[in-house]
């Protein structure tokens, strides 16, 4: 028997829950800043996270970013694996894209990665297509 009245034990259990929520949250944060940090360490441009966690419960961030060639496509989403899964302990769960190289997509979950070619990313237009999403603040160290 619950020596606690139900009312306790069950706000404490949506404590927990927020709490293990919140800590997801910031996991899936500083994945998508770590993700946006390597697409830049590999001459990607145009880097945005967007929040996407108060219009979908399928993910929580994008991180979308641009590259001039294929060669740089597949640079930066290589070493956004080794990123993520070396400092992160973190899989990838899928990717699309990497073949024809003029956008990648690689999902993580609770993040999912973008890469394009500036002609692709402005046909996609998924800045506007997820105008409502917040911005993440995210500063270069260089200029894009």
């Amino acid at each position: 028997m619950n020596p606690l009245p139900r009312s306790i034990g069950d706000e404490r259990k949506s404590a927990h829950s927020e709490a293990v929520a919140l800590r997801q949250a910031d996991t899936a944060l500083k994945r998508a800043l770590l993700a946006a940090r390597t697409a830049e360490d590999n001459r990607g441009t145009n880097i945005v996270v967007l929040d996407m966690r108060e219009l979908t419960s399928i993910f929580d961030y994008f991180v979308l970013a641009s590259g001039t060639s294929r060669r740089q496509l597949h640079a930066m989403s290589e070493e956004i694996d080794h990123a993520l899964e070396d400092r992160m302990g973190d899989r990838r769960l899928g990717i699309e894209g990497y073949v024809e190289s003029r956008w990648i997509l690689l999902d993580y979950g609770d993040v999912v990665v973008h890469l394009f070619e500036p002609e692709t990313r402005a046909y996609y237009a998924l800045e506007e297509l997820w105008g409502h999403a917040k911005r993440v603040p995210f500063e270069p160290h260089r200029s894009s």
